[in-house]
């Protein structure tokens, strides 16, 4: 027997309102195959976020970082607390475009992924769901770092109040077994503006108090238990950073000598000294010479 007209416009119109509203319903985080790489994302689409496996980590380890030695130390040394089971703190990696600030994490994961540790990296509009991943992640026997790279934020944006919260200041706070690490080019990852200046008052005996407004432009970055600053890099660290590179595609002693002044030329047409300007000479030079 058929079904009438009717009923199956309205079966499909049924059909239709499901579909839209399953879209933007919100769904438990499921747990993603832990086994299947070191590294995950947090990927949101529609209402609902995933956690899925970095089928092609990045290789890149600490030996490979140089000129950057203080920073390695701090960081390894607090990874390495945090993989034994000890006190640790979240850390945020702040300071010029380009120094091997992200490159050191993910180094960080290569040298301790044997001992447990894992990586989630979590894009910064998708930092309101922290608290799922944070409560996903509790009960697991690894140590997971939460990766937020390249982090900063406009007025009014959520993700900034949920990791503040996270952070400290919550009554819900991270697990045990999980740590944020971040990276930014500004220290405290809000804008500023001159005109806040103006909320600082001074009293009569001369002590000078932070306005509100500037007080609230520090609080995130002072909730980072650890921070890790980077400089530009001067000429001969560039260049020691150049060759490298270069060892590491294989390039002989002599031409490494040979390509200081290519690799000078490239910083200045660039106009940065930088780990990744030098990564990207390195790249060129090593596919021109067919190395």
């Amino acid at each position: 027997m058929s079904t009438p007209p009717s009923l199956q416009h309205l079966v499909e119109r049924a059909e239709a309102l499901l579909a839209r509203l399953e879209a933007i319903v919100p769904h438990l985080l499921m747990a993603p195959d832990w086994s299947a790489s070191t590294a995950f994302r947090y990927r949101k689409r529609g209402g609902s976020g995933a956690i899925e496996p970095v089928r092609h980590v990045a290789t890149i380890r600490l030996a490979s970082l140089v000129e950057v030695g203080p920073q390695k130390e701090r960081l390894v040394r607090n990874t390495e607390q945090f993989v034994a089971r000890h006190a640790a703190n979240n850390v945020l990696l702040t300071g010029a475009r380009g120094t091997g600030k992200s490159s050191l994490i993910k180094a960080c994961l290569n040298e301790f992924a044997p001992r447990g540790l894992r990586l989630i990296e979590v894009d910064k509009t998708d930092l309101v769901d922290l608290p799922d991943i944070v409560d996903l992640v509790a009960e697991r026997p690894e140590r997971f770092i939460v990766f937020c790279d390249d982090l900063s934020f406009d007025e009014g944006e959520p993700g900034y109040k949920a990791l503040k919260s996270i952070l400290d200041g919550s009554v819900s706070e991270a697990s045990e077994n999980l740590l944020i690490y971040a990276t930014s080019n500004r220290r405290h990852l809000l804008p500023e503006y001159m005109k806040e200046n103006l909320t600082y008052r001074h009293t009569e005996d001369g002590e000078v108090h932070p306005g509100e407004v500037v007080e609230e432009k520090i609080s995130l970055s002072e909730r980072f238990g650890l921070w890790v600053s980077f400089y530009p890099f001067s000429q001969d660290e560039y260049l020691a950073i150049v060759a490298e590179w270069l060892r590491a595609f294989g390039v002989g002693a002599e031409a490494i000598a040979a390509a200081r002044q290519e690799a000078l030329i490239w910083a200045l047409e660039r106009g940065s000294r930088s780990g990744r300007v030098a990564l990207q000479f390195a790249k060129d030079y090593a596919g021109r010479h067919h190395v």
